[in-house]
């Protein structure tokens, strides 16, 4: 399934979003615009499957923190997603001193209602509220396949610094870390045969993007009971050498983990900025990456948020593919390219050279005159 229409209200600093979203999306906006918080979104009902609606608004510093603060007399908060315009998922959340409540939830499956609360049980026990059935194994049961692909979105934002030292980060372990502290143990505990395979095919693709590199391999230290990235490195000896990933190049350990996570199956990909630290003609391999992604078997989708010109000037991008996030007096807006840029773009301009100058900030080259 694919999330094909998301609405916010009142969420983070978003007072009102309605926008379709394609198998691929792009999204493009200013620093500070919200694109983290657009896909948080996707991120917070992921967590509310797994650790329940109460842990997942506290961990993000409770509800004041995700209530918009332009929201003025309406204020509670409000997320509605479409999938494959088959099911339907709404929630809208108010509090009691401070401490979330499920105000509203609906779920619909091509039109007919599966679920509508608050239902009677809930006006007699309030304190039913402070869960949502979405996340309850005993009350999800008829669109439990809901469930599932709220639970199956991935977000990534992988710092290197993290793969090459997690422990240094914290020693307490850590499943399907967004920023890569778990990444080289969940390759290593992926079974041998898939995992060969893989490895095979991510080193042939490495070599085209890193010639220098070669044998990409897992391999479990036994005295420290942790797996490491082993690669040969060519170089001026002739049997080249071996490291680990505490040597390997930030754009190096980061297109692993992308191609990783590009072969595994699941729901949305949610990318934060897969363009740092890598060269700008290996970025502009990625798009055609996602398309291929969005159109295999598993029909994956990716949402990307970016600020990369070599990123969004694939002529393949096209409209209907970004979402521009602008800054108002009234919080963000989502919209689609401007009139202009579609013009442009209908005309041959890519998305880099149509849309991309319209999130400029407007004073931003009056930086190179200031002496800091």
């Amino acid at each position: 399934m694919q999330v094909t229409r998301i609405q916010l209200k009142n969420w983070k600093n978003f007072q009102e979003v309605d926008v379709p979203l394609s198998a691929r999306t792009f999204l493009v906006g200013p620093n500070a615009a919200g694109k983290s918080n657009f896909l948080d979104a996707f991120r917070f009902m992921r967590d509310i499957v797994l650790h329940g609606l109460g842990k997942s608004v506290a961990c993000r510093g409770g509800i004041k923190k995700l209530r918009c603060l332009f929201a003025r007399r309406d204020a509670d908060i409000r997320l509605f997603f479409t999938l494959d315009e088959i099911w339907e998922y709404e929630l809208e959340l108010t509090h009691v001193k401070d401490m979330p409540r499920v105000k509203k939830e609906v779920v619909r499956l091509e039109g007919n209602t599966v679920l509508k609360r608050p239902d009677e049980e809930d006006e007699s026990d309030g304190q039913r509220l402070v869960q949502t059935a979405l996340e309850q194994v005993s009350a999800n049961r008829e669109f439990r396949k809901l469930a599932e692909f709220f639970r199956s979105m991935e977000y990534r934002h992988i710092l290197p610094q993290v793969v090459r030292d997690p422990q240094g980060f914290s020693s307490i372990p850590v499943e399907n870390d967004p920023y890569g502290r778990d990444i080289v143990r969940q390759i290593w505990n992926t079974s041998k045969k898939t995992r060969e395979a893989r490895l095979k095919r991510m080193d042939e693709a490495l070599r085209l993007a890193v010639p220098s590199l070669a044998g990409l391999n897992v391999e479990m230290e036994e005295s420290s009971g942790q797996p490491h990235f082993k690669a040969k490195f060519q170089h001026w000896r002739p049997n080249g050498a071996i490291q680990d990933e505490s040597s390997f190049s930030d754009g190096t350990l980061r297109l692993i983990a992308l191609f990783w996570m590009l072969m595994e199956k699941g729901g949305p990909l949610l990318l934060e900025e897969p363009e740092l630290s890598l060269h700008e003609e290996v970025v502009r391999q990625l798009p055609a990456m996602f398309a291929r992604l969005a159109r295999g078997k598993s029909r994956r989708q990716a949402i990307i948020s970016t600020h990369s010109y070599a990123m969004l000037d694939d002529g393949g991008i096209q409209p209907e593919e970004i979402l521009k996030l602008e800054l108002t007096d009234n919080g963000t807006i989502v919209v689609p390219p401007s009139e202009d840029a579609l013009i442009l773009m209908e005309n041959g301009l890519s998305a880099a050279e149509a849309v991309l100058p319209e999130t400029r900030v407007p004073r931003v080259k009056q930086l190179s005159f200031l002496d800091l």
